[in-house]
């Protein structure tokens, strides 16, 4: 056991004597790994972490809602021109679900539409998120506020022209002035402030629910556009009381609004029923596609590197052909002469490796500072990236080391003078 040791002290040491005696080689040699290992790693390290992002943002959600609208939030079978018929959810669908339908906690309607510009006094802000809905919507995403409340149900009803805040919305309007009971103008209308959210970071809440929105009675749009406008796309959200059957549920919402529409037997659905939970797996399958394609562009990369590595350990022998020639002579034995080219090539690949790291998190720290963007090295990526520098070195090195040990010690020698 001690003689093997030993004899991998000495095979180590050998390698690092000859790194250092051929630095711009060795730094060469670095550069192809280095660029292999950072490729692979930033690719797993970004996937990974918008994947954390995403997860984070939807934890808050309950992810057995249901959203009943003319449109998939995910890939279908059915032709686009298809889809394109399919009539809007109407309120008066809402109206009836909510009472028709069993197995559901809460159901609320609300309308995907576009920003607005919101006003007060000399001060905008532009691009606001818009979430018109009914009063329901409080509950279904279980909404915080730091000042005031939600409309209640005679406000939604009558669509009246009150508002609550995004957290952000009511900073910039407002600064440090209270809120509540202040008017604002959106639509061209006067809206009472009645509400301001409490603060809770970016997210990717569907419908709204972050600090960059705001929220107003959807009968108020009702009555501004109309039930059928281009403009606005109509939703039921749909949440399912806690151990309900989602796949009962979602067939009995499909039966009840099939008669409700008079949809004929054999005829397909005119409307899509979608739910979160579904939505995640579609991205899941997005992250993992996006997460194998970038390790396949980059180990080509780290195919090129390899291959350099290894022609770089060949020349290395040929160099030294009478120093093993001279080694072997002296005692040395194959295994010897092996380990030492071996462990070179893995020395360099492992180096190449801690500086692809090294860039890796240098780089996830400065976006991280300079985007609103978490970017995660994880342990779990760091040994993936030791594991592919050592395995990359085992391989490239494995042949050139092979060649040095079987040298004839006699021709070795001869060859050299």
């Amino acid at each position: 056991m001690l003689l093997y040791l030993r004899l991998l002290k000495e095979s180590f040491a050998f390698a690092m004597n000859a790194l250092r005696n051929n630095k711009l080689r060795t730094m060469l040699s670095l550069l192809g790994v280095t660029i292999g290992i950072f490729s692979i790693i930033a690719v797993l390290a970004a996937v990974d972490s918008l994947d954390r992002k995403i997860k984070a943002d939807l934890s808050s959600l309950d992810k057995n809602t249901i959203y009943l609208t003319s449109q998939s939030f995910g890939p279908s079978d059915i032709p686009r021109w298809k889809r394109e018929q399919f009539p809007m959810v109407k309120y008066e669908e809402y109206q009836y679900l909510k009472t028709a339908l069993t197995q559901v906690e809460n159901s609320c309607f609300q309308y995907f539409t576009n920003s607005q510009n919101i006003k007060f006094e000399s001060k905008t802000v532009s691009n606001v998120n818009m979430v018109p809905v009914t009063y329901e919507f409080v509950d279904i995403q279980r909404m915080e506020f730091d000042e005031g409340r939600f409309f209640n149900e005679l406000e939604s009803n009558s669509g009246k022209q009150v508002v609550i805040l995004g957290h952000d919305i009511a900073e910039q309007l407002f600064e440090n002035t209270d809120p509540i009971g202040k008017t604002v103008r959106i639509y061209g209308n006067r809206f009472t402030v009645i509400g301001v959210t409490k603060k809770k970071g970016s997210g990717m809440d569907i419908g709204g629910g972050d600090d960059t929105s705001a929220f107003v009675p959807s009968n108020f749009l009702r009555s501004l556009y109309g039930d059928n406008n281009e403009n606005v796309l109509c939703v039921v959200v749909i949440k399912p009381q806690k151990g309900a059957d989602i796949a009962a549920l979602k067939g009995e919402i499909s039966q009840k609004l099939r008669n409700y529409r008079g949809v004929k037997q054999g005829e397909i659905d005119n409307f899509f029923i979608n739910i979160l939970s579904g939505l995640t797996d579609k991205i899941d399958e997005v992250l993992s596609m996006i997460r194998f394609g970038g390790i396949i562009i980059s180990l080509f990369s780290f195919l090129v590197g390899g291959f350099g590595i290894a022609n770089i350990m060949f020349v290395s022998v040929k160099e030294r052909t009478n120093l093993i020639g001279i080694q072997k002579s002296l005692g040395a034995k194959n295994k010897f002469i092996l380990f030492q080219f071996l462990f070179e090539a893995i020395i360099l690949c492992v180096f190449g490796g801690i500086i692809g790291l090294l860039i890796v998190w240098l780089l996830a720290m400065l976006l991280t500072n300079l985007l609103d963007f978490e970017f995660v090295l994880s342990f779990l990526n760091i040994l993936i990236g030791f594991g592919l520098s050592m395995i990359v070195g085992l391989l490239s090195g494995i042949l050139p080391a092979i060649s040095a040990s079987r040298l004839d010690p006699v021709e070795a020698i001869r060859s050299g003078m």
